[in-house]
């Protein structure tokens, strides 16, 4: 494969664009969990989605070193104003990437902060994703109005025994993504909050099952 790397003058973000061998497949945008960067998901990316092209941003956010898409607080509360304009501005990105390397609407493969976003996003403008992979997500406030998600597929990948992220937040999550009308498949693990085997074959046979 050809790796093609543009920095965040040419998008607006620092990423990495790995063209993919069948282009009739739609793309994953990979967004990285806290002190990640544009190259953690990389490898897990190949895996669950061979082939498939690859779009993997870095979130703007540096907090005493700790790379994230949008900001949170000392206590770990979440800065919903931050999460509302970090979520606009990647909406601008992926729109703009699009445009760029000729891609089709992406699916979302997110993880912890990365996957935060990605349903934020997805709340934001329905029609930004062909689909998400949420791993390690969870909701902590209200978002609605809801917008209307239907036909939209989504995995939600959750822990049991997640020391960050209790499993039943990740539980309201796919309520509301189905109340909303996203076809979500809900999984919980007997594992931490760092991503195993089990959530590699989950989420590529998810994936290869929408082509």
């Amino acid at each position: 494969m050809t790796l093609c790397a543009m920095s965040s003058t040419d998008l607006g973000f620092i990423h990495r664009f790995i063209p993919g061998r069948d282009i009739g497949l739609a793309p994953l945008l990979l967004l990285h969990g806290s002190g990640g960067d544009e190259n953690d998901l990389l490898p897990l990316a190949h895996r669950i989605g061979p082939n498939r092209s690859l779009v993997s941003p870095r979130g703007k956010v540096n907090e005493d070193g700790i790379t994230r898409f949008f900001r949170r607080a000392p206590d770990g509360a979440w800065d919903v104003d931050d999460l509302r304009h970090r979520t606009s501005d990647l909406a601008d990105f992926v729109r703009t990437a699009r445009g760029a390397y000729g891609l089709p609407k992406p699916v979302a493969l997110g993880y912890s902060n990365g996957a935060n976003i990605a349903w934020s996003l997805l709340l934001r403008e329905p029609g930004a994703f062909a689909g998400a992979i949420l791993l390690r997500a969870m909701l902590p406030f209200d978002p609605r109005p809801l917008p209307d998600l239907s036909g939209i597929p989504v995995l939600l990948i959750a822990a049991h025994d997640d020391e960050l992220i209790p499993v039943e937040r990740a539980g309201l999550l796919a309520a509301l993504l189905g109340e909303a009308g996203a076809e979500v498949t809900h999984e919980v693990l007997q594992a931490g909050h760092g991503l195993t085997g089990e959530d590699i074959r989950l989420a590529s046979e998810w994936l290869a099952s929408r082509g």
